[in-house]
């Protein structure tokens, strides 16, 4: 089987934040995905072993930013290839927070969507959460960053406790 076939899919490059008390988790993902218009739905795979997945499911709630080109790696490595376990990703960097209380950098960032969780999925590595959508607003005008441009452009990696990761 030849799993790089996979890499045709298209994705964004999106990140992923929670707030439950005090504890903040935050990380890169690929998977982000309206389902439903009617509550507006949107659903998120985070893997099981990222401290954000934690946050998320104690906080009930998630921001979603989705990444646009201005981004350099940097700033995906912040949010990214560092754990919220022992690292403020938004430390040092614009941030505000959604209506529900989760954090979100406007920093590159196309539009935020807050979410409620209205249903996960254990699907073996990851969890995928299902938020109703409470809030979304526009930040930029700029392209979207696609995970193709992140690997082409970029020249980024896929590391492995990411969804699309292929040994």
């Amino acid at each position: 089987m030849d799993k790089t076939a996979l890499f045709k899919f298209q994705s964004g490059l999106y990140v992923v934040s929670a707030k439950a008390g005090e504890d903040v988790g935050a990380c890169i993902v690929n998977t982000g995905l309206q389902l439903t218009s009617e509550p507006i739905q949107v659903a998120v795979v985070v893997n099981k072993q990222n401290h954000t997945e934690e946050v998320i499911e104690r906080a009930g709630h998630f921001a979603l930013t989705l990444v646009t080109e201005e981004a350099d790696m940097l700033y995906i490595g912040r949010f990214g290839f560092r754990t919220s376990a022992n690292f403020d990703k938004f430390d040092g960097i614009e941030s505000a927070e959604t209506t529900l209380g989760d954090p979100y950098t406007p920093v590159n960032s196309a539009c935020v969507i807050a979410c409620d969780v209205v249903q996960t999925l254990d699907v073996g590595t990851h969890v995928l959460f299902v938020g109703e959508v409470k809030d979304a607003r526009n930040l930029s005008d700029a392209h979207p960053m696609t995970y193709e441009y992140y690997h082409t452009v970029l020249k980024g990696k896929t590391p492995p406790k990411a969804s699309s990761f292929v040994a």
